[in-house]
């Protein structure tokens, strides 16, 4: 099953973006998780589809609407065991 690992910068903590990002991928089927990372990025990674996976990318370089999104990095990864979608 395809998976990618996201990386989004901007005003992307405090905003609810994990929290939206999550019923976002959750809508799409997908499986993965969306956590906050030290440098103020959020990191996503979303396994599914392909086409539910490509639906996300162009979902998170807008965002929920409190969300300023300045770039959204993407690599291909290897699929990992996980199960539902988890923003924590």
């Amino acid at each position: 099953m395809p998976a990618a690992l996201f990386k989004v910068s901007g005003r992307v903590q405090g905003v609810f973006f994990r929290a939206s990002t999550r019923s976002e991928a959750l809508r799409l089927g997908l499986s993965g998780y969306a956590r906050n990372l030290a440098d103020g990025r959020v990191e996503v990674l979303a396994q599914g589809h392909a086409d539910a996976i490509d639906a996300l990318a162009v979902w998170l370089r807008r965002g929920p609407p409190l969300a300023r999104v300045a770039e959204v990095l993407c690599d291909a990864v290897e699929e990992r065991d996980v199960e539902g979608f988890v923003a924590g």
